[in-house]
């Protein structure tokens, strides 16, 4: 399966696409220097397949590549921030707490 993660200002969402197919998304709103993850979904044929990691992994790569930094409000993103410690710095300091990280 070919995958490709997508950001869509448009539609405030970085996309990934599977085989040229959306199969999800993770929805923020953002401001300069600061982007919050309000909701990730994957379609339910996707499921299983990591693309939810995937997604999440390119959108806060690209984070850290402009500088932005993180509001992890979206359930699944906070918990891949949990387990992928790497990501953690990306969370203002002063908000780490309010977040459990």
């Amino acid at each position: 399966m070919r995958t490709e993660v997508t950001d869509n200002p448009g539609r405030s969402r970085y996309e990934i696409r599977a085989d040229g197919e959306l199969a999800g998304f993770a929805e923020y709103r953002g401001k300069p220097g600061l982007i919050a993850f309000i909701h990730t979904e994957v379609d339910d044929r996707f499921e299983g397949h990591g693309l939810g990691s995937e997604l999440i992994r390119a959108a806060l790569d690209r984070a850290r590549e402009k500088g932005d930094s993180v509001l992890p409000f979206c359930p699944f993103v906070l918990a891949f921030i949990e387990k992928h410690r790497e990501y953690a710095d990306l969370v203002p300091s002063e908000q780490r707490a309010s977040f459990g990280l």
